[in-house]
């Protein structure tokens, strides 16, 4: 991996465990790093303990809470008006709950929402700066537990049906259909200019990692993580596959692809099909409002 001064990475979920390290690391590689968060101390002194790190002054906070997608809008358009540059979106930020089926100020259910909606939301929304990059790449963080998914299209934000651990598997599901689905459209971009062809988009399993991310389940999966937490991956090893992704230069691998451990994988479920992401698109462009890459 080459050290890459000048481009501007944008990480969501930045202020803790694997989105931390990739701002980290992306810093050390000399790029301009915005860093979101929800909480702004916390922001502040993440910021800090990477500049001081790293010696890279060259580092920004964007503030928004994800549970609202009127916020991720908000922190689109101050990103925009803010830098007018990007090169990296890594889709990083991400929850895990328990029993108890919460919504989103839009009354959607909150995991898919977060891991899900907002992700694809703010992709849209920051879609064309992307495109006027020369190193545009969109990573989006998975995970294995798609394995684990039983969609429903019809019962989307599982009101009849409800569990902590179903709805992050499913929304773990999405984000590698997302990106799938994606890198097809790009591909596929009607555009004179074939502005959107050269953007990379990847997703990739981080590894199960010793963070903070089960503490908002709760119950059974919480004490499941909190027992195996000395055998987890350091948050440093989880969040190596996204650093690759984002500072390698030629990744061996059809745009679209999943990764594990910096390796291309195989996707293991049979809902993974170019008609279902499809459906997938179209369902999140009608909850987001977006009409992002219609007609491709």
């Amino acid at each position: 991996m080459k050290d890459k001064p000048g481009l501007t990475a944008l990480i969501t979920g930045a202020t803790s465990g694997i989105g931390y390290v990739t701002a980290l690391e992306l810093a050390r590689k000399g790029m301009h790093v915005v860093l979101h968060a929800r909480n702004p101390e916390k922001a502040e002194q993440v910021r800090s303990d990477i500049e001081r790190s790293t010696g890279n002054g060259n580092l920004d906070v964007l503030l928004a809470d994800f549970t609202s997608l009127d916020e991720v809008r908000r922190a689109a358009a101050e990103f925009r008006e803010t830098h007018g540059k990007l090169d990296i979106l890594v889709n990083n930020a991400g929850l895990i709950l328990g029993k108890q089926r919460l919504e989103s100020a839009e009354g959607y259910e909150q995991t898919i929402t977060i891991n899900h909606l907002a992700p694809f939301l703010l992709t849209s929304r920051l879609f064309d700066l992307l495109t006027r990059s020369d190193d545009g790449c969109i990573i989006n963080v998975a995970s294995e537990a798609h394995r684990g998914a039983s969609p429903d299209f019809s019962d989307f934000h599982m009101k009849k049906s409800y569990s902590g651990w179903k709805a992050y598997c499913n929304s773990k599901l999405y984000n590698i259909m997302f990106t799938d689905e994606l890198a097809r459209r790009v591909g596929g971009a009607n555009r004179s200019d074939d502005a959107a062809k050269h953007i990379s988009t990847w997703s990739l399993h981080p590894g199960t990692v010793a963070t903070n991310f089960s503490y908002s389940a709760g119950g059974l999966t919480n004490m499941v993580f909190r027992i195996f937490r000395p055998f987890l991956r350091t948050a440093e090893n989880g969040a190596a596959t996204s650093v690759y992704l984002a500072a390698e230069p030629d990744i061996p691998a059809s745009n679209g692809a999943y990764f594990i451990d910096r390796k291309q994988a195989r996707v293991r479920h049979g809902f993974f099909t170019h008609k279902n992401n499809r459906m997938l698109w179209e369902r999140s462009c009608e909850l987001t409002g977006e009409d992002f890459l219609a007609g491709q």
